[in-house]
């Protein structure tokens, strides 16, 4: 398999360009050569996409709505084709990738496609005369994804940019160059101009020359808070749009009074969904001390359940991490919770049987770590681990946690659980984060803008906010009678 650039409608053909191996994270294999974009490339994508901008920009809402519908369609005509190879590319049980992977990329699309027609601006009445505005597209923009849901992110920076008139140029992970083409496909069949998604494959210098280039009028990143800064200061020096999506380390606070089942079912899915590798993660999960020792014996046993292994098994509960680098980095923080104090109650080592006794040695898999006797000021509590690592920490007061909490300088997600629905809106509206939950945790609708405060982001992706990212607002003044002129 050769992953290539998808520009103007088709795939571009192998030649002698640079090249690196795509491999399986289950098991390390091979899976094909990934081609690295060309600056001859990046420059036929270009003006591929703002060739096809100049055609989609004069479309109606409700054409472009439909073409959006149509590919959500076909989208989910082909998901478990997609899921699979989203499967196979980051290591995430096939259940997951079939369940929300693929399924939520169609929702983006079908939502934006669905609200296209509706894009509208106002109307002013005023002495002798009126206003309006127009929400105009911005150009031809650029999506940069990560590697954790490559076709859900892929589809929640398009949806919305194609929605408002814009085309777009779609970065995937270097690590994860499957399902992004795959979507290009998709919007070929629903009837998209050609141009209108281009797929540029490469590392952080491609994207770093999509982020200068004159022609790129926004930029959509997910990915790390370093990446981040370097292309929100690049932006700058053309005052280009910016929406960031970046990493937290956010946390969930359970109170005595909580549903304790489901308290720790969300504490399992705030860590362990995806192998941990999710930027919303509750990692830091702050239990009350009259129920600490009773919380913890259920997420120990829980946890200690959870079916790890081959991730195209339906049964399989948790997979592989995305590399062996990354699986390295995380033991390596998991080391560092051993040397600090903290006591690693179960897990977080490499097994080498699955739970069906398939031997998994040759895979980055690691077994879901829990710790306890942890300290703010560990590393492990303060640090993105991007992993299956939970670290537990007890709290006596409300005032107290909420100081905990808000004590980074991440603010993506927050948590709370409590059956007192006076204090669950309380806290929440005092926790510094920009996506939270009561009584659930990493539930991401559509309808819902997601995005973070302080270090973890810019901007806001999906729901009416994202049109606002997507077009710039004209204001035209309509006069009825003369010109008044001291002249």
């Amino acid at each position: 398999m050769v992953y290539t650039q998808f520009i103007d409608g088709v795939l571009t053909t192998f030649s002698t360009r640079e090249s690196w191996t795509n491999y399986n994270p289950a098991n390390n294999e091979p899976m094909g050569e990934v081609c690295l974009a060309t600056d001859e490339d990046i420059e036929a994508a270009v003006h591929s996409s703002e060739k096809a901008f100049q055609i989609w920009r004069t479309k109606t809402g409700a054409e472009r709505g439909r073409v959006l519908s149509k590919a959500a369609h076909i989208l989910r005509s082909r998901l478990e084709k997609i899921a699979f190879s989203e499967t196979q590319d980051v290591g995430k049980p096939i259940s997951e990738s079939l369940a929300v992977d693929v399924s939520s990329a169609a929702d983006a699309l079908e939502y934006f496609g669905g609200m296209a027609a509706g894009i509208h601006g106002e109307f002013f009445d005023l002495k002798n005369a009126f206003g309006y505005t127009r929400p105009e597209p911005l150009g031809v923009c650029v999506g940069i994804g990560a590697w954790n849901y490559p076709i859900q992110i892929a589809a929640w920076k398009a949806a919305p940019a194609l929605a408002c008139g814009n085309s777009m140029i779609f970065k995937p992970s270097e690590l994860t160059p499957a399902t992004a083409l795959q979507l290009a496909d998709v919007f070929m069949e629903a009837g998209a101009p050609p141009g209108l998604f281009n797929v540029l494959q490469g590392d952080g210098s491609v994207g770093s020359k999509l982020v200068e280039h004159p022609q790129i009028a926004k930029i959509s990143l997910t990915g790390s808070v370093s990446t981040g800064k370097k292309i929100f200061a690049g932006a700058a020096n053309q005052l280009k749009r910016v929406t960031l999506e970046l990493g937290g380390k956010s946390p969930l606070i359970i109170f005595e009074d909580a549903d304790l089942d489901n308290a720790v079912s969300a504490a399992m899915l705030a860590n362990f969904y995806t192998q941990g590798e999710v930027c919303s993660n509750g990692t830091r999960v702050f239990v009350q001390r009259q129920i600490f020792d009773s919380f913890l014996l259920k997420l120990k046993d829980r946890t200690e359940k959870i079916r790890l292994g081959d991730p195209t098994d339906p049964d399989t509960q948790m997979g592989a991490l995305i590399s062996k680098a990354h699986m390295e980095k995380v033991i390596r923080f998991i080391d560092s919770g051993k040397s600090s104090g903290a006591t690693l109650l179960t897990g977080g080592f490499r097994p080498e049987k699955d739970f069906k006794g398939r031997d998994i040695s040759s895979g980055n898999f690691l077994t879901p770590a829990i710790f306890t006797d942890c300290d703010d000021a560990m590393e492990i509590c303060k640090e993105e681990i991007f992993g299956p690592v939970l670290s537990i920490l007890s709290f006596e007061s409300e005032k107290e946690v909420i100081e905990r909490a808000n004590d980074t300088p991440f603010g993506l997600s927050a948590g709370v659980f409590t059956n007192d629905i006076k204090r669950g809106h309380r806290v929440i509206h005092q926790l510094q984060a920009g996506t939270c939950w009561i009584n659930n945790y990493n539930i991401t609708p559509i309808e819902l803008p997601f995005g973070g405060y302080k270090q973890s982001g810019q901007g806001r992706e999906n729901s009416l906010a994202a049109i606002q990212h997507y077009t710039q607002l004209k204001s035209v003044y309509v006069e009825l009678g003369n010109v008044e002129s001291p002249y």
